[in-house]
């Protein structure tokens, strides 16, 4: 049989990922709805072999890079999860105090993918910090499928305090400066929209693909906000003209992208959601946006 291809995916196939990977079904229906596209020589096997993240064969910045000191350290949250682990990155042997980025995972914990994009924000400059939410239930468990499942038992609101208590701790951090960003990916994107609600001080925010406050909640937001949508996610664009318009009306500095043709996630580079194209001008959008605004 031939390598499967992105291009030889049906369009529905990457739907039912979507609801798989937001638990909207569970392994055994997503595995019963691809026996629907294993036609022409597929197989359900091969299809849903496909579509899992690939960690080893995708990370960008190795975890011993040379050119960064990166290592977990703990942190306290206690109107969260009490001590929460973080993945801290920054310039190989800095002595001098930078912008902080706070990067905020999706709904399965401190997967690979996202401490690689931790790493990559320390190369472009940063001090980041990436912590783990599933902390309390004993960490990121080495799944996706365990992740997700584990993520579920927490509540959200408390991981929101989770995230606020890094922004909290990289701005005593005595290596950066005191100008902090966000940027999360899925539920990730919801936590930097909430973040900015919620932190008055903040003074970035990149939501990718992320869930939007509540109209009420706007008028609180300091932050700049750049905002990452991808064309075909109609679940999380559905809400995104109100809050563009509640934007608007209270006179914030944002600015929104809609990549086209690209799915929710394209950014993560270890599924065949990912589209290189949009991510590398997502990103490159990202890193100029925090180099502008955390001044």
């Amino acid at each position: 049989m031939k390598e499967l291809k992105k291009e030889d995916i049906n369009q529905e196939v990457f739907n039912l990922y979507d609801e798989y990977a937001h638990n909207k079904i569970d392994r055994r229906q997503f595995a019963e709805k691809l026996s629907l596209y294993a036609i022409g020589g597929l197989t359900v096997t091969s299809l849903m072999s496909f579509m899992m993240p690939d960690y080893v064969q995708n990370l960008q910045i190795q975890n011993d890079d040379p050119r960064l000191d990166s290592g977990y350290i703990e942190y306290d949250s206690p109107k969260g999860g009490g001590t929460i682990k973080g993945l801290l990155s920054q310039p190989a042997g800095n002595k001098t105090k930078l912008p902080g980025v706070v990067v905020v995972h999706e709904n399965r914990g401190l997967n690979p993918y996202i401490e690689d994009v931790g790493r990559r924000a320390a190369l472009e400059g940063f001090i980041s910090i990436a912590p783990d939410a599933l902390t309390p239930l004993g960490g990121y468990p080495g799944t996706d499928d365990e992740g997700r499942t584990m993520q579920r038992k927490r509540d959200r609101n408390e991981m929101l305090e989770d995230f606020i208590a890094a922004y909290t701790y990289l701005s005593n951090h005595p290596n950066c400066d005191g100008n902090i960003a966000v940027v999360g990916f899925c539920f990730g994107g919801w936590i930097s929209n909430m973040m900015a609600v919620r932190i008055p001080e903040l003074k970035a925010s990149v939501p990718f693909y992320g869930g939007q406050p509540e109209k009420a909640d706007v008028p609180k937001i300091n932050a700049a906000l750049l905002l990452q949508y991808a064309d075909l996610d109609t679940r999380v664009n559905a809400g995104w003209p109100d809050y563009e318009a509640a934007l608007k009306a209270n006179n914030k500095d944002y600015q929104a992208y809609t990549y086209p043709d690209v799915n929710h996630g394209f950014h993560n580079d270890t599924t065949p959601r990912y589209d290189k194209e949009a991510a590398t001008l997502a990103w490159q959008r990202t890193v100029e946006f925090f180099k502008e605004k955390l001044k």
